[in-house]
This record gives structure tokens, C-alpha cells and sequence, in this order.
């Protein structure tokens, strides 16, 4: 089984498009375009019924304390936590790979709808829902995905981890509103097999990738 991007190469930099935010030399950072990434499969499991896909970042900081602080940086010794980006379930074996900006296309302020999403899929709602739940402009539930956007202080890069799961049902038995740890916790027992790839992002210039 194998997951394979053309927007960007397994350890590699995803571009600024696919991101939720840019770098900006003025005011660290800017939104920007936040399309997902083209994503194609192959080599599935005989008996695959459907698709989930799950998008995390696993170098996020543990405490937010010096979060994007004039002033300060993150060192690379603060432990670190994950950070849902995508949640994707119901996905269609043989509907043929996700196109760049098929399932988000823009940032959308308070979330985008669902959980509903594009071929019959549901979307689960990412981490972006509990980060803006305190900004009165942005709070709402995420759905679907919200692409990379690392503290511009860092000073490690961040590995944002797509991995497909090929399940012998063909609906996931989550419902509702749900997160990428129900997904997890729903799929055990009916994973055929599982394949992923790794993207790399940063908004400090002073870290190198």
C-alpha cells in the first residue's frame, strides 16, 4: 500500500499553498491560500471498503507560553503534543486520488461546513476548533482540512504526518461531530493496511529544512 503526493515529496517542504499560513517578513506571518495537497493511493489491501484519511502535526508545543512572542523562542527541548489538521472518513476506494484544493480551497473564518464533505465523505473537525475557541472573530468548529501554520518562533520545523488507513467496512462508525481520536478509536479491529507520507513546514526563516 502507498500514499504519494505531487504537491511536495515524502520529508519534504510543503509549499506555502497548501498552508494555512505564509511567512511574511513584516509581520512574521500572513494567511495564505490553505488548499490540501493532491494525494494519490495505490496497492490496496484485497477487500478494502473504504478510505480514511487523517492529517496530524507532532512537534506542536506542550505549553503556549512563548507561542509567536516578540522576543522569545521556543526551544527545541519543550516536549511536544499533536495537532489534528485533516479528519477524513468514508472515503471511496475507487474514487481516484484527492485533487489539489478539492476538499479546501482559502481559509475560512469560524470553520468550514460539516460534517459533510466533497464524494460522500464525512470530515471530522480539526484542532484549529479548540485554538480559535477564545477569538471571537475566528471561533467555530473546523471541519475538514486547515492546512499548516507552526508558531513563527520555533525553532524546529514541523512534520505534518498524512496516513491512510484502508478499512474492511465501508462506513466508519463515528457520527455527528467527531475528532481524529474517535476516528482512531472507531477503525481498530478493521484496518486492512496503512500507508503515509510526511510534509515539512516552518514560518521561522532561520530554521532550515
Amino acid at each position: 500500500m502507498k500514499l504519494t503526493s505531487s504537491s511536495f515529496g515524502h520529508n519534504q517542504r510543503i509549499p506555502a499553498e497548501f498552508a494555512f499560513c505564509a511567512p511574511d517578513p513584516k509581520t512574521h506571518v500572513t494567511l495564505s491560500r490553505n488548499r490540501n495537497p493532491q494525494l494519490s493511493w495505490s496497492d490496496l489491501p484485497a477487500g478494502t471498503k473504504s478510505l480514511v484519511l487523517i492529517c496530524h502535526d507532532y512537534d506542536v508545543p506542550s505549553k503556549p507560553d512563548d507561542v509567536n512572542q516578540e522576543g522569545r523562542i521556543i526551544p527545541p527541548s519543550l516536549s511536544r503534543v499533536e495537532f489534528y489538521h485533516w479528519v477524513l472518513v468514508d472515503l471511496d476506494p475507487a474514487s481516484g486520488p484527492i485533487r489539489a484544493g478539492e476538499f479546501s480551497d482559502g481559509v475560512t473564518p469560524r470553520g468550514k461546513k460539516g460534517p459533510e464533505g466533497p464524494r460522500g465523505t464525512r470530515q471530522g473537525i480539526n484542532d484549529y476548533t479548540a485554538w480559535f475557541a477564545s477569538d471571537r472573530d475566528m471561533a467555530g468548529n473546523y471541519y475538514g482540512y486547515d492546512g499548516p501554520c507552526p508558531p513563527w518562533n520555533d525553532t524546529i520545523p514541523h512534520h505534518y504526518v498524512f496516513t491512510l488507513y484502508a478499512l474492511d467496512v465501508a462506513k466508519c462508525a463515528v457520527s455527528g461531530t467527531f475528532k481524529g481520536a474517535d476516528v482512531l478509536a472507531a477503525i481498530k479491529g478493521h484496518v486492512l493496511g496503512q500507508a503515509s507520507i510526511t510534509g515539512v513546514y516552518s514560518l521561522n526563516p532561520n530554521v532550515k529544512i
